[in-house]
């Protein structure tokens, strides 16, 4: 994809197709990046799923309390864990959707899935995402954890990491999108990013329509077999 400075938009060329073939027998390793202040734990619940299903997921801890970390050095941890499996998934959830699609210009990719997740622009940072991406905040307190069972909310806050890593200070590196089928998934009851900005921010950057589920921003926890559900099926409509 080439982006559009005029238009804020990511343009496609050639194939306009947001997904692919998936070769042979869907067997899809996934691999899946936390969002913000995060870690692979909040993947854990949707790995087990996919698991049930025949898949290989591949849950990654991001280096954000490292100060030195910048984006790819995101990339790097992300490329490390997948390995040289291939039939590869990669799905950003909130922040990792910063990351997500440097995965897809370091190596081959099938599919890119981003849930409930910030869509940068190149050079952009993280700081000024906020208000050029046109951040509408819903009012909520809790914006994370509104719909996660109260046992699981209390051991993600637990688990909560600081954002240190230099990556936040760093402009987006890629000059454009990668050439990798996108989809976008919104969760219709995020409190973070609500479902009618979601739809507009991915409108505006990729010029996709999102797909959409019931559920909260935190959906890896508080819906996982759903969500799983989601993510196999778009292996499988990709072959």
């Amino acid at each position: 994809m080439r982006f559009d400075a005029a238009t804020g938009q990511y343009e496609r060329e050639g194939d306009p197709r947001q997904r692919h073939h998936l070769s042979g027998r869907v067997v899809a390793t996934f691999g899946l990046i936390h969002g913000g202040g995060g870690s692979a734990w909040d993947w854990h619940l949707v790995a087990a799923e996919l698991r049930d299903r025949g898949h290989h997921p591949v849950a990654v801890d991001l280096p954000c309390e490292d100060p030195s970390a910048g984006w790819w050095d995101y990339v790097d941890a992300v490329v490390e864990a997948i390995d040289e499996r291939r039939e590869l998934v990669v799905v950003g959830h909130s922040l990792g959707g910063f990351t997500a699609p440097l995965v897809c210009a370091r190596m081959p990719v099938d599919l890119l899935v981003l849930v409930a997740a910030m869509i940068p622009s190149p050079g952009e940072l993280f700081h000024d995402w906020w208000a050029s991406s046109g951040y509408e905040a819903s009012g909520y307190d809790d914006v994370l954890y509104h719909d996660v069972p109260p046992d699981l909310a209390a051991e993600a806050r637990r688990r909560e990491r600081e954002e240190a890593a230099r990556a936040l200070r760093e402009p987006w590196p890629l000059g454009a999108w990668p050439d990798t089928p996108t989809t976008y998934l919104l969760c219709r009851d995020d409190r973070m990013f609500p479902a009618a900005w979601a739809r507009r921010h991915a409108r505006e950057r990729l010029g996709i329509v999102a797909e959409e589920m019931d559920g909260g921003h935190y959906i890896t926890l508080s819906r996982p077999r759903e969500l799983a559900d989601r993510l196999a099926a778009y292996a499988a409509e990709a072959r």
